[in-house]
């Protein structure tokens, strides 16, 4: 896999524990190696997040010498993450047929743009395609402006948690059925937009039942209320969503109008929800004369879920941050004041680990090849030699 929805992917599993493989082609690597800022040594700091406790191997895919290496590997691995557009490794006789035919258990994770199947499986399909096609934009901002993106590589992401998801499940189906016959092989295939498509909650059946196309509402939330983000007295924006019943008269009380919990604009979520403007004014009106710090802290004690709207710079400095572990120096002389995201999710028993971060353009060759692909080191050298790896 290459960039984003793959090699995210495999960086998750490789948190949790497993042995990663990241197979590159020659010379120059991943894409990702050059995206970004770079490091003081030279490759991408999201390089070193991404490929972070990855062992990277360099294999020139469309050589038949380069392909046998594959399968070689292959024939001992758990799980095959690829990321290429449909077609593209049955090119290469490496396909899903392919790999099971050496590794009868193999369990094949496809991520695409468009998935394996259907008269788009042949496009290319990067996130923002997906963020697209999948809806999310349609309904991302506000209704006199155009459509915008998240921030980050949000399709990307989602689908790549989707095919952690299904590389674990089809672990587990092979467990169950037992290894040997072949009737354990799976084959999962991820699409961007479909991974995508599938965080829109309700927007579906509302429009099945209903008729109804949501569009942008830009921070409004119309399902319940209030949930919004206040600009206070000194230029900082403050969540708040206090739209469950016994949350909002605690915040009614703290706003110093309990009198609200009772108004029947507001008595409940479907009232609010229709009275939303009005009751978002009265917030935004007295969020503004408040300070976010102090104002923070009071809604805290009061229960009302809330929290400042952060930078990168309010992260790091954030105590609950550093309690959780989540701001991880990898301890790389190579970067040695570099910080990368902790581990999600959390074990007790088994927790994952940043061990490293990502390795140098080919740094595993001899101990892959020459350990789980079983060449010797003159081979090794060979192969080095053609520019295969």
């Amino acid at each position: 896999g290459s960039l984003i929805a793959g090699p995210f992917a495999t960086r998750i599993l490789a948190d949790l524990g497993a042995e990663v493989i990241k197979v590159e082609p020659p010379g120059q690597g991943d894409p990702l190696r050059t995206w970004g800022l770079p490091s003081h040594a030279g490759p991408s700091l999201w390089h070193f997040v991404q490929s972070r406790n990855k062992k990277s191997v360099t294999i020139d895919l469309r050589r038949p010498e380069g392909q046998e290496l594959v399968r070689r590997i292959a024939r001992v691995v758990d799980v095959v993450v690829e990321n290429f557009r449909p077609g593209r490794l049955e090119e290469w006789g490496l396909g899903y047929d392919d790999l099971r035919r050496v590794n009868p258990d193999i369990v094949m994770v496809r991520i695409s743009g468009f998935g394996q199947t259907g008269p788009y499986r042949e496009d290319a399909g990067f996130g923002n395609v997906a963020e697209s096609i999948g809806g999310l934009r349609f309904i991302t901002g506000y209704p006199d402006r155009p459509p915008v993106r998240v921030g980050v590589s949000l399709g990307d992401s989602v689908a790549a948690l989707y095919a952690v998801v299904g590389a674990l499940a089809g672990l587990i189906r092979r467990e169950r059925l037992g290894r040997g016959g072949g009737e354990a092989a799976e084959m999962v295939d991820v699409a961007l937009y479909e991974a995508v498509f599938s965080l829109t909650e309700s927007i579906l059946p509302e429009y099945a039942v209903h008729g109804a196309i949501r569009e942008r509402y830009g921070n409004d939330l119309f399902s319940a209320a209030p949930s919004g983000v206040y600009e206070t007295r000194d230029g900082r924006w403050l969540a708040i969503g206090a739209n469950a019943d016994p949350i909002f008269r605690r915040f009614a009380a703290l706003l110093g109008r309990p009198e609200l919990a009772d108004d029947p604009r507001f008595r409940d979520n479907p009232a609010r929800v229709r009275h939303h403007a009005e009751l978002d004014r009265i917030i935004r009106d007295w969020v503004a004369t408040q300070d976010a710090a102090p104002l923070w802290d009071a809604l805290r004690r009061a229960g009302v879920p809330a929290g400042p709207v952060y930078s990168i710079a309010d992260i790091v400095s954030d105590p609950q941050y550093r309690a959780r572990g989540m701001l991880v120096n990898p301890g790389d002389p190579r970067e040695p004041d570099l910080l990368m995201p902790g581990v999600v999710p959390r074990f007790l028993n088994a927790p994952g680990e940043v061990r490293w971060a990502g390795p140098e353009l080919g740094e595993h060759n001899d101990e892959v090849f020459q350990g789980l692909a079983g060449l010797t080191p003159d081979e090794v050298e060979e192969l080095r030699r053609k520019g295969v790896i």
